[in-house]
């Protein structure tokens, strides 16, 4: 499958990744290479926030020499009842966002969640690319993804397809390694993401090795530490449950992982020997692959959906 570019498309863009902590801002030519690139910490207050937005949009277009289309992937969901945006950790919850940001520059911009943009950017210009049906699946702070078909982010009524880590926690998994139950951030209790997260790992690890450690120092571990690999391997057990749930709804060609999780060493072979136990027995599961675009892949996919957007 190729980059379903228009053939009288030529136009670079802009990709914004808004983050808790930083603004990553990337220009992409026509051929999706960086040209430049500028960051920016992420301002607690929201008029800031969109002062520094405006910023890097003006940034860019000085850069290209024209207003150039310009894509967001931000955390978060805008309601499309209200247009007013939920977000954990971005001081947009309750406000106009993106609409504000288009009042601000004057113009259009496209938007995004940052785990669609990632999915998007990776379906058609990164690891899954020739697959119909993609399912991008972000492990780390939080846990997200989305699904694209031939090119095409699946997207309904509410926006809400890809908040995949408030899917319940298996119960079976929960209660037989005797996992603790919390209260997410959205409000209710037992969502997978609350054990298959960075944070969740940790606090898997300290069912198993009796203390507390962060995911890098319990990854750390695992090879001198029983307790660490039980850990890791009731963390793959979870994994693979979740995306045996969506692999029974959306059935897809191939798995994209990003996240900072996804940067655990073995974990594609690790995950892919989880997913056989939990798929039906004698069935085969999608291949995993890890997402090519790295940092920047979020960026890359907000910039796409802009100029497509824009065809």
């Amino acid at each position: 499958m190729g980059a379903l570019i228009p053939e009288n498309c030529k136009l670079a863009a802009l990709g914004i990744d808004l983050g808790g902590t930083k603004i990553a801002a990337r220009i992409f030519d026509d051929r999706w290479q960086i040209q430049h690139g500028s960051r920016v910490a992420t301002p607690a207050r929201y008029g800031d926030l969109i002062v520094a937005l405006k910023d890097l949009v003006q940034w860019a277009d000085a850069k290209a020499g024209a207003a150039l289309p310009v894509g967001i992937g931000s955390a978060g969901l805008i309601n499309p009842a209200d247009g007013l945006a939920l977000a954990a950790n971005l001081a947009i919850s309750g406000h106009a966002f993106p609409a504000d940001i288009i009042h601000a520059i004057g113009r259009r911009v496209t938007y995004l969640n940052d785990s669609r943009a990632l999915t998007l950017s990776e379906a058609v210009l990164g690891a899954g690319q020739g697959a119909r049906t993609v399912l991008g699946l972000i492990l780390g702070t939080g846990v997200g993804g989305g699904v694209a078909i031939e090119g095409r982010l699946l997207d309904g009524a509410g926006h809400v397809g890809g908040e995949f880590g408030h899917v319940s926690a298996s119960a079976a998994l929960v209660a037989q390694h005797g996992l603790p139950l919390v209260q997410c951030g959205c409000g209710r209790t037992g969502c997978v993401e609350t054990l298959i997260s960075g944070a969740g790992l940790s606090r898997i690890g300290a069912v198993t090795m009796g203390q507390l450690l962060d995911a890098p120092a319990l990854i750390a571990r695992r090879s001198a530490d029983p307790g660490a690999q039980a850990a890791w391997d009731i963390w793959c057990a979870l994994t693979a449950d979740l995306i045996r749930s969506l692999i029974l709804t959306v059935d897809p060609d191939c798995i994209v992982l990003g996240g900072g999780l996804s940067q655990i060493p073995g974990i594609v072979a690790d995950l892919q020997a989880a997913m056989a136990v939990a798929q039906f027995s004698g069935f085969p599961v999608p291949p995993v692959h890890l997402a090519q675009g790295g940092d920047t892949s979020g960026a890359r996919g907000a910039a796409y959906a802009a100029v497509m957007a824009q065809a």
